[in-house]
């Protein structure tokens, strides 16, 4: 396999193809994508009668390289074709680089298969280079927050379920970019609609079933600002504060200072604007959004604020975010979360 198909889709294309590299490494702080490689490595590399024999699942607290070299080394018996060798929890193993000695001569009968979770290795070190020349080295990353609601659309369509952007939205402002929690609430929800016979999922149903309500969220917060509702944005932040464990102030500091972000980005860039009026089409173009209401707080907050408002208003989010942490306030002093947030929402809105 190709070293530029070294991606999520190409790795998973290639074991479904039953083209494998003798080493995989499935590093980084995104658990989600190297458990799902590893579990299309499972089932595609043996049949299930051959697993009994020559599929070895080891664990990285238990055991010491010399253990895994030596399972590695190991040919298939009862006749199959391949061994394959999982370490999980590898980043416990001490002294791991000490692998290279085998990566750089693998058994070609064997697929070993290193999950080293939360952690990553130097790309510059002999180790990582000889996996990468042998093998495959996968870096997994933690996606964007902005990307989230792409893999909520995608993980619907795939279960047939509809939804629409709001939805789509408050999930993936409740959930964040734990991909692994992600999916399981999608999966939660797919049987919620399959014992209700329903194909479609709404704002009622995530707030039955996840628990986040569809008036009070991040979300609804940045639709309240964008119109300059003032009425409707405090009371969202009452919630928030009579709230605490259901809305943290830090995902709500993240997502407003991405809208604000943006929409700086929006008021500066020429293809957002149709004269001297927001242009959706720009918006949606610029954001690579797929529906109208993905624009709609934009078009709002472009019409209501300025460019020197927003600039100053991204200036007081760094500021909260800041004292939330302590930072700025004096020895031993952190400021209350629900003055940081309604000092903050007053600021925006006035």
């Amino acid at each position: 396999m190709a070293k530029e198909n070294h991606t999520y889709e190409g790795i998973c294309a290639a074991v479904k193809a039953h083209n494998f590299q003798p080493v995989y490494v499935l590093m980084g702080e995104e658990p989600y994508f190297i458990d799902r490689i590893t579990d299309l490595l499972i089932d595609n590399v043996l049949t299930e009668d051959e697993r009994v024999f020559n599929q070895v699942i080891m664990y990285g607290a238990d055991i010491k390289v010399n253990d895994i070299i030596d399972s590695a080394r190991q040919y298939p018996s009862m006749m199959a074709n391949r061994r394959l060798v999982v370490v999980r929890e590898a980043q416990l193993v001490r002294n791991i680089e000490l692998l290279e000695s085998y990566v750089k001569k693998p058994l070609e009968s064997t697929v070993l298969v290193i999950n080293y979770k939360y952690k990553k290795l130097d790309r510059r070190k002999s180790f990582a280079q000889a996996v990468e020349k042998n093998g495959v080295l996968f870096d997994s990353e933690k996606i964007a927050e902005y990307i989230v609601p792409r893999f909520i659309t995608k993980a619907l369509k795939d279960r047939n379920i509809g939804a629409d952007q709001k939805t789509i939205s408050m999930l993936a402002d409740f959930i964040g970019n734990d991909l692994s929690t992600l999916y399981r609430e999608l999966d939660k929800l797919n049987v919620y609609l399959s014992n209700k016979s329903l194909t479609r999922l709404t704002p009622e149903i995530v707030e039955q079933s996840v628990g986040v309500s569809k008036e009070y969220n991040n979300f609804e917060l940045i639709s309240a600002i964008a119109a300059k509702n003032v009425l409707k944005a405090n009371k969202i932040i009452r919630n928030f504060i009579q709230n605490p464990k259901e809305h943290p102030l830090q995902p709500t500091l993240a997502t407003l200072f991405n809208y604000f972000s943006n929409l700086f980005i929006c008021l500066y860039e020429p293809a957002c604007w149709s004269g001297d009026r927001p242009s959706e089409s720009g918006i949606m173009q610029l954001f690579g959004f797929r529906y109208s209401i993905q624009a709609s707080d934009y078009l709002a907050g472009m019409r209501g604020y300025t460019k020197g408002k927003v600039f100053a208003i991204i200036r007081e989010i760094r500021l909260a975010d800041a004292r939330s942490k302590g930072f700025g306030m004096g020895a031993g002093t952190q400021q209350d979360e629900s003055d940081i947030l309604k000092e903050l929402l007053y600021k925006i809105l006035h």
